[in-house]
């Protein structure tokens, strides 16, 4: 806990997990692992417990490293656009191997879906689930360069475990299928 950090009280645990406007002028609560702080109210997924730090207000959460969340605002200003996609960009590079629907990215960088799927693809070029796509076939290339496991434990590594579904996506984005790919490499490699 820093010099600024209020401990994590029950009272203040329920307002945020109650979304209790009363609450709102009396702290900010931070998340450890989003990097994000936001207001009690907060209509966001409820942290983990042991992640969520409290400030009393959002300058000490700033100064402390947080970000103001998207959704609540609780700096009374909307953090860019750049920023809140990048946030999205990072969780799903560490999230790529999991079931990645587009409000769990959402819900993760504190904004609606639909603000999401506009300004990712706006600034991305691509919306965010033809970024988990991407990231998941990169991961894939890179697994079938670096080890010898089979195509369907790569699919299952990278979040498909539809290893039909893989295959098709791997071909469309590279123009061959995963055993190809892998043949190529290692010819490229010999040669």
């Amino acid at each position: 806990m820093n010099e600024n950090e209020l401990p994590l009280t029950d009272e203040r645990w329920q307002a945020i997990v109650s979304n209790d406007t009363a609450y709102n002028n009396r702290f900010i609560y931070a998340i450890k692992t989003t990097g994000i702080f936001c207001k009690p109210s907060c209509k966001s997924r409820i942290p983990n417990r042991e992640n969520v730090r409290i400030y009393a207000n959002a300058e000490q959460a700033h100064d402390a490293g947080f970000r103001p969340c998207k959704r609540c605002k609780p700096t009374g200003e909307r953090l860019p656009d750049q920023e809140w996609v990048a946030v999205a960009a990072q969780y799903i590079n560490k999230h790529y191997n999991e079931p990645l629907p587009l409000q769990t990215i959402a819900d993760a960088c504190h904004g609606s879906p639909y603000h999401l799927q506009r300004t990712f693809k706006r600034i991305m070029g691509v919306s965010p689930s033809g970024y988990v796509q991407q990231m998941r076939i990169s991961k894939a290339q890179q697994l079938l360069n670096e080890t010898n496991h089979s195509v369907a434990g790569i699919a299952a590594a990278v979040g498909m475990p539809n290893v039909a579904y893989f295959i098709t996506l791997f071909k469309n984005t590279t123009g061959c299928t995963p055993i190809e790919y892998r043949l190529r490499s290692s010819r490229n490699e010999i040669g």
